[in-house]
């Protein structure tokens, strides 16, 4: 099996750490799992979005739910009508498998909408951090806790 090292991609993601925790300890079976496949994108300072191909599929036969820090998005194909049954499938190229992909995603990470277009499911993504974990400055000497400057 080959490693590979994930350090750079550390440096430039927020939101996913822990992802790129576990992905450095996958092994045996999990790693085989490449269906559906999928990107991860940074579209802003704390957007994010994920892209899975789910060709064949339609809003019907896809799930997402969240539950906890988890992101998870499923696919099951609804019994085919009897038109396409009939139909004598010469190659079968495009799968259309029923799949459940998982996501881990950071403390104060949440859904915030998603679109299917073009066999792609977009799952938009943004980290809200709330006012109580943000940094504060404590002034020396002073007992008044002074908000730190917000970034531009």
């Amino acid at each position: 099996m080959r490693h590979f090292d994930l350090s750079p991609l550390y440096r430039s993601t927020v939101g996913f750490d822990r992802l790129f925790s576990m992905l450095d300890q996958v092994s045996g079976v999990d790693a085989a799992n490449t269906y559906p496949p999928y990107n991860i994108e940074r579209t802003g300072e704390n957007a994010y979005r994920i892209s899975v191909a789910v060709a064949g599929f339609s809003e019907s036969d896809l799930t997402i739910e969240t539950r906890e820090n988890t992101l998870i998005l499923k696919g099951a194909k609804e019994n085919r009508s009897e038109a396409t049954e009939t139909a004598e499938v010469l190659y079968q190229g495009i799968a259309a498998r029923a799949f459940e992909r998982r996501f881990q995603l950071a403390d104060h990470v949440s859904v915030t909408g998603a679109s299917l277009q073009n066999g792609l499911l977009h799952v938009d993504l943004v980290r809200e951090i709330p006012e109580t974990a943000k940094p504060r400055r404590i002034p020396i000497g002073g007992g008044n806790l002074v908000e730190a400057p917000k970034a531009a």
